[in-house]
């Protein structure tokens, strides 16, 4: 049985990290998580280092590039989703006066998962759940949050 471990919880510096956890949840949406992991650093170098305004001004002849970059996940859907988001994290830090102060104005867990799946694209329960957790935003204990939606959780190691 494959094992599953929480993953790594950062204190995000800025837009940039912010955006690199979220797409690596766009990414992880059904998806194996392995071949996301390993094609990360250089999904990395394909979109800048995840610079907010480098991957928000992405278009055309670009997008075309990297969905047909074997460096990444060539989803179109996905591509397109991370430089949407990007966009979005832009103005929602600017119309907040940061984006942290975004993520704490909706009165708790559930109402910040409900606007995010509004504001951003790909960003289901679980994918917001792993990128507020990554993003050391106070979260429900995992088990927990799975009961809660009928999921059994993964087993882990202690």
């Amino acid at each position: 049985m494959e094992e599953h471990h929480a993953p790594e919880r950062i204190e995000p510096k800025g837009l940039a990290d912010y955006l690199e956890v979220m797409s690596k949840a766009v990414f992880f949406s059904g998806m194996n998580w392995g071949v996301v992991e390993k094609k990360w650093p250089t999904t990395q170098e394909a979109f800048h280092g995840f610079d907010p305004m480098a991957v928000a001004s992405i278009t055309g002849p670009e997008m075309e590039a990297l969905q047909k970059d074997t460096r990444v996940i060539r989803n179109a859907r996905k591509l397109d989703a991370v430089v949407y988001n990007a966009q979005r994290l832009i103005e929602l830090e600017e119309k907040h006066k940061g984006f942290r102060n975004y993520l704490r104005s909706h009165g708790g867990f559930e109402g910040t998962v409900k606007d995010m799946r509004k504001q951003f694209k790909f960003m289901g329960e679980t994918g917001c759940y792993y990128f507020l957790w990554c993003a050391s935003e106070d979260v429900p204990e995992y088990e927990d949050w799975c009961k809660s939606r009928g999921h059994t959780p993964y087993p882990h190691d202690h």
